[in-house]
């Protein structure tokens, strides 16, 4: 394919830089975060990671797979403990993957499922139960918790959840600009080529990065084009670190 072929072309233009970030130790970091999802890419992507030496920062909710069962079920235990024995880190993602939709004074903050109106209210208590529930069902799958980091479905945060969320102990970790992958979007407008062109040609140091696990909407997997992203920013010089805080650049863009 016409895209494989520049792909190769411009992995042999940055060689050399490949080679110093060999000798000289990492050019730049990014921190690749993975969000739940339809899992149906699951075993391919972590295959992937495990062969590059790639350590991600894995954001986990409750929700539905290709399978028939959900993400925190007994039948993915042997799959998260595999990554925690591979030295990913964890953050929760809540547990049920709703999605905030604004405040309710200074109390409350609505909660709803994606494509409803109407949801719940979660108070300070609430909200704390539905991160800390992530960090309970993977300690009894793996043994290890979550860091104290969280992700809103959807990146949709407001200032009432992001408030309880830091007293019980959580902060906010989205992704940079530069870090939307794009797996999500519809594939006929935004095929694998363009998306990995894109990827590789703007992210920058610090960046976070943001992938599923596997998205059923679209038509083309991005799982096909991963090792060929992983490969080309390594070529770039950069090395993969996972989270335990947010990163000094997600938070110098979230003041801007």
């Amino acid at each position: 394919m016409r895209w494989r072929n520049a792909l190769a072309a411009l992995f042999v233009l940055l060689a050399p830089l490949s080679a110093s970030a060999r000798e000289g130790g990492c050019r730049g970091t990014v921190h690749l975060t993975i969000d739940t999802g339809w899992m149906d890419q699951a075993e391919h992507i972590a295959e992937v990671m495990h062969r590059h030496g790639v350590r991600a920062t894995l954001f986990l909710a409750d929700e539905p797979t290709y399978r028939g069962d959900t993400t925190l079920s007994d039948s993915w235990a042997p799959f998260w403990r595999a990554r925690a024995a591979e030295g990913h880190t964890f953050g929760s993602h809540t547990l049920r993957h709703w999605y905030f939709r604004g405040d309710v004074g200074s109390t409350g903050v609505r909660y709803v499922p994606w494509g409803a109106r109407e949801g719940v209210v979660l108070d300070r208590d609430g909200l704390c139960a539905e991160l800390r529930a992530v960090d309970e069902r993977l300690r009894a799958m793996t043994g290890q918790g979550v860091e104290p980091i969280w992700r809103a479905p959807g990146g949709r945060t407001t200032p009432n959840a992001l408030a309880f969320a830091r007293s019980c102990g959580f902060a906010h970790v989205g992704w940079t600009a530069n870090g939307f992958l794009g797996d999500e979007l519809p594939a006929d407008r935004y095929p694998n080529r363009t998306l990995l062109d894109r990827a590789l040609r703007s992210i920058r140091d610090g960046e976070v990065l943001v992938m599923h696990w596997g998205i059923r909407s679209r038509s083309e997997p991005f799982a096909l084009i991963f090792e060929d992203l992983i490969v080309g920013l390594k070529a770039r010089g950069f090395c993969f670190e996972p989270l335990t805080a947010p990163p000094a650049r997600l938070l110098a863009e979230a003041k801007r």
